[in-house]
Formats: C-alpha cells, sequence, structure tokens
C-alpha cells in the first residue's frame, strides 16, 4: 500500500504543476492509482481475496435454486446454468450502479483539494467492475465444462462487444447517480430500491423464453433486459441478436449522454457542496 501511496501522491503533485496545462498521462495516472488501489482491497489476500470476490454471486445463485428448483421445482432445463448466465452479469451492474452514489462524496478530500476532471472517478470504479467480472469468468466456463457445455467461437467478439457495451452502460449511470447524489444524500436508498425492482423484472431468474410473448416485447422497456438476454444468450448458446445488441447499444450511449450532462450542470458546484 506504500507504493500506492508515494505514486498517488506523485499524481496529485503533477495535476497540482501542471495547472491548467494538466496532460492526458496525469489523467491517466491518476485512474490507474484509484484502479490499483481498489483492486489491492479487494484481492489482497490473492486467492482467498478472489474466492470471496465470487462467493456473492455463487452465493446468490445457489439460494434462488434452492427456492425456485428444489422447493418451487420450476420446469427450467439446466437450471444452475440458467442462473449463473443471469447473475454474474446482474451482479456487476448492480455493484456498481449501487456503490455509485458514494464515489463524489465518498472521495470528497481529492475533490476539494485537487482541480482534475472529477469523472475519472466513477471512470475507475466502473473499470474496476469491469475487471472484476472478467476474473469471474472461469467460474462461468467451469459450470459450462460441469454440464457438459464449451464456448463458442462467437465469443471471441461477442465478449468484447458486451464488455464494451455494459461498460458504457454502467458509466453513463453512474456519472449520472454520482453527480446527483452530492446535493440529494438520499438517493442511495432510492437506488436501492429501483435495482430490486429491476432485478425482479429483468430476465435473470429465468429465460426469456419463459414469458408469455406480450410480455417478452414489453421487457425492451427495460434498458437492462435486452443486455441481461444478450449474456445469456451469448453464454449458453453461443448467440448474438442484432436487435437486442442494438437496443443495448441505444441504452448504453442514452445513459452516457444524460450522465454527461448531468455531471456537466453540477460538477462546478461539487467542491462547494461535498
Amino acid at each position: 500500500m506504500a507504493s500506492v501511496d508515494v505514486k498517488w501522491a506523485n499524481v496529485k503533485g503533477k495535476l497540482q504543476h501542471y495547472g491548467s496545462n494538466r496532460t492526458l498521462e496525469s489523467y491517466r495516472d491518476l485512474m490507474l492509482v484509484l484502479v490499483q488501489k481498489e483492486l489491492k482491497v479487494r484481492y489482497n489476500n490473492k486467492v482467498l481475496g478472489y474466492l470471496w470476490s465470487i462467493a456473492n454471486p455463487l452465493a446468490s445463485a445457489l439460494i434462488y435454486y434452492v427456492a425456485f428448483k428444489v422447493l418451487m421445482r420450476v420446469q427450467i432445463e439446466d437450471y444452475p446454468l440458467v442462473l449463473i448466465s443471469g447473475v454474474f452479469p446482474w451482479q456487476w451492474f448492480t455493484n456498481a450502479v449501487g456503490s455509485s452514489t458514494g464515489l463524489f462524496v465518498g472521495n470528497a478530500s481529492i475533490i476539494k483539494k485537487v482541480n482534475f476532471p472529477k469523472q475519472v472517478v466513477p471512470l475507475s470504479a466502473g473499470l474496476n467492475h469491469l475487471i472484476h467480472f472478467m476474473v469471474s469468468l472461469p467460474v462461468i466456463l467451469l459450470f459450462l465444462f460441469i454440464f457438459n457445455e464449451s464456448p463458442t467461437l462467437s465469443w471471441l467478439y461477442g465478449l468484447p462487444l458486451l464488455l464494451s457495451i455494459q461498460f458504457v452502460m454502467v458509466y453513463g449511470i453512474s456519472l449520472m447517480i454520482a453527480s446527483i447524489n452530492v446535493f440529494l444524500r438520499d438517493l442511495e436508498r432510492l437506488v436501492g430500491i429501483i435495482l430490486h425492482f429491476v432485478f425482479y423484472v429483468t430476465p435473470i431468474l429465468y429465460p426469456l423464453e419463459n414469458l408469455p410473448p406480450r410480455f417478452q416485447d414489453a421487457l425492451y422497456f427495460n434498458p437492462v433486459a435486452p443486455l441481461m438476454v444478450s449474456w445469456r444468450e451469448l453464454i449458453l448458446h453461443g448467440k448474438i441478436d442484432l436487435i437486442n445488441i442494438l437496443v443495448s447499444l441505444g441504452y448504453a450511449l442514452l445513459f452516457l449522454g444524460i450522465g454527461s450532462w448531468v455531471y456537466r450542470k453540477l460538477s462546478w458546484k461539487f467542491a462547494e457542496v461535498i
């Protein structure tokens, strides 16, 4: 941690030194330090850190399996795979969005002392959650092999595509929420309620095919649904549906635009209010 603190001090010095002539290199260093600090906290004990990081989605999948497959006896083939392919991408989304309320508030000391593009904070947080999801991919592969399934060649282009779309979406939403939460601190509770509601109206615990046709089309009004459906289709069937991809990309760019607009309108007052 000492090396991280030294590097962070060097980056602060760079930002203060350059003033209005701050360089992209300084901002890149700042983002890397923020990502590095978070990763060191999460994976501090190496193997144990990694196991704990994937314990939450695995435990959630186990609970849903017992509740719906064992107790309620839902008739869904390879239900563990259905759960894994939905829960892991959702955990990335909900962890990133759920923690976004404290991104600016939690870095108040940095924001007050150093003049820098504050959107670097949610950007580095988004990269941290992206990396966390990527290191959990071996667990998804393990479950595929257990059920005599395997990844297809479509993963080579499907994974980068879905990773990029979800990263943009999460960053846009996080930037918007983090900016508003500086002024409305109760937003954290509202975000939790919304995420809880969205979870159950998104095909995560169940495949899209189990819904009546009239509800399947309505899911396009749920910004997260086409993306989660795309993850399941890629993981389980090696398929990429162009319509779902385009809808997901549209929502991602929409949230990016809204988040950037909200940030530009509010960021100039952060240091006064935070």
